[in-house]
């Protein structure tokens, strides 16, 4: 195992080095560069040219990248344009909550996930089956950003259960009074998505255990006799989480780069939002960055989901 993991981490070698290329080039392919906005009526062309000149902007892309790559090696991500700070410290900053809301998000996902499935499979055809249906449908059909707005309106405003913005509330004192406001800013975000993120795993989930139900190994357990429930938990249920394991991988790194508009819309203070600002403001340095972790992240998700599954099923090794 431990050198299949190790070989597999050798080949993302490259695959790394082609995304941070593919990344730096897209990145460079923006209209613009930080410094564009800052003309205006009274600005002398020549302090421009200068800022553009001593930032390496006017370096061949290959230079560039060269330089760019060469210190992301040490951990040095340059200096953002706009906030005049180290890209590591901007990023940092901001990953913490993220992380948190993400794994909020993820286990909320996949509790009411599971749990729908669940119901829905034992009670195959009924008006509970139906809802559950029609529901992830709509859900799926729909876009994102209009579940956060209508959970803003209803929960934000109308309600005033949770806060619509920010990660902890300025009145917070106190480690236990800071770490409680942040969970409470962080419950309505994550709780929407949870809420919208159902569908894969729900039909995945619901479609395995309806098809394993009526598998041959199924009807010769009831045949002997076996209890109901122990066919389902120790046989049906296994096997039916199979393809829900081979993703799993891919939901915890997918789940972490899709809070781009959940921080958005509820303003919360996390490197989605940030990836937004950057763009908008052409901060090359915190765009290039942010993308390439991303992008390591997704390499990283094909690895953890063949770990999970040679454990999940001792008959699947990775070879």
């Amino acid at each position: 195992m431990w050198k299949t993991i190790l070989r597999r981490l050798l080949i993302m070698i490259p695959q790394l080095f082609l995304v941070s290329v593919l990344v730096f080039v897209l990145a460079k392919a923006m209209p613009g560069d930080p410094f564009t906005g800052k003309f205006g009526p009274n600005t002398d062309p020549n302090e421009i040219a200068a800022l553009r000149q001593a930032a390496g902007l006017n370096d061949p892309w290959t230079v560039q990248y060269a330089r760019w790559i060469g210190n992301a090696f040490h951990g040095d991500f340059g200096q953002s344009f706009q906030l005049h700070q180290p890209v590591a410290r901007v990023i940092g900053g901001r990953l913490g909550n993220t992380v948190w809301l993400s794994l909020l998000a993820l286990a909320g996902t996949y509790l009411v996930s599971i749990t729908m499935a669940l119901v829905a499979a034992r009670h195959e055809n009924s008006r509970t089956d139906r809802f559950l249906l029609i529901y992830n449908s709509m859900i799926f059909s729909l876009p994102a950003y209009l579940f956060y707005l209508f959970g803003i309106f209803v929960f934000g405003y109308t309600l005033g259960w949770f806060p619509t913005s920010g990660s902890v509330s300025a009145e917070a004192s106190g480690f236990f009074g800071t770490l409680g406001s942040r969970i409470y800013h962080m419950i309505l975000p994550a709780l929407i998505v949870a809420l919208i993120s159902t569908t894969s795993t729900f039909s995945y989930l619901r479609s395995g255990i309806l098809d394993e139900s009526k598998q041959e190994y199924v009807k010769l357990a009831r045949a002997k006799g076996v209890p109901e429930n122990r066919i389902f938990s120790r046989h049906i249920l296994r096997n039916a989480f199979l393809p829900i394991a081979s993703t799993m991988g891919y939901a915890i790194t997918g789940i972490f780069g899709g809070m781009i508009i959940a921080e958005t819309i509820f303003s919360f203070p996390g490197v989605g939002s940030l990836f937004v600002q950057s763009v908008l403001s052409r901060d090359y340095p915190v765009v290039t960055a942010l993308v390439l972790f991303n992008g390591v992240l997704a390499v990283l998700g094909g690895l953890f989901s063949d770990i999970i599954m040679s454990i999940v099923d001792p008959r699947i090794r990775i070879s």
